[in-house]
């Protein structure tokens, strides 16, 4: 009886798994910016930068890190880079983005501390799902600011 609970149990999480895998960028986007809604919200650990970014944008991020900490200074990011900011409240939130195979190009507009922001990004589809590869704000892009390649 229990093996074929257990078993009955692993065939219905495989539909769920594939579910994950196959997450749109706009579904990607809101897992990370719904949660900049609610009251108390901390943030998204960029730091946990394989969560969020591709190969080469993670390591550059890791590696500021590493270094600002090595030498008891401020990251090249001192903010948080989804919102461009470092406070928010955000009360509303929406997304766009145009998929050409294994990359996108996405939007996402929101309201801020009272005020309207957008950020555009490009996407990259990786083994572990989308991936941020650039951030672009009024501030500048993600990438030029660790001097990789566009």
């Amino acid at each position: 009886m229990l093996r074929r609970t257990l078993a009955a149990l692993a065939l219905t999480a495989l539909p769920l798994a594939a579910l994950a895998e196959e997450q749109t960028p706009e579904e990607f986007l809101k897992a990370i910016y719904e949660p900049y809604k609610q009251a108390g919200f901390k943030g998204q650990p960029f730091w946990e930068s394989k969560r969020f970014f591709v190969s080469d944008l993670a390591q550059a991020i890791d590696k500021d890190m590493q270094l600002a900490k090595q030498k008891n200074e401020v990251p090249l990011l001192d903010g948080d880079p989804f919102l461009d900011a470092q406070d928010w409240k955000v009360t509303s939130t929406g997304y766009t983005a145009v998929v050409n195979g294994d990359k996108a190009a996405a939007g996402v507009v929101f309201v801020n501390l009272d005020q309207p922001t957008s950020v555009g990004l490009t996407l990259a589809k990786t083994a572990d799902g989308w991936r941020i590869r650039d951030i672009v704000t009024e501030s500048g892009s993600l990438r030029a600011l660790y001097k990789l390649k566009p």
